[in-house]
């Protein structure tokens, strides 16, 4: 299956965080494509790793 999604999983990337979520999580884009990521706030600039890649959007965590 091809994915269109310009990130994949368990890879990492340099991001600001844009907006939240209804549930909380930080949204970050990467090239436009929504990755969540929780335990974050709006202004954060934070390297985060991939977990899960979705057909619309992803999930990532902060990267230690």
């Amino acid at each position: 299956m091809e994915s269109t999604a310009p990130v994949e999983a368990g890879e990492t990337y340099d991001v600001t965080i844009e907006d939240i979520a209804r549930e909380g999580d930080g949204i970050a884009r990467v090239s436009g494509f929504v990755i969540f990521v929780p335990g974050t706030s709006v202004g954060d600039e934070v390297t985060i790793k991939v977990t899960k890649v979705m057909r619309k959007f992803a999930f990532g965590e902060v990267a230690e």
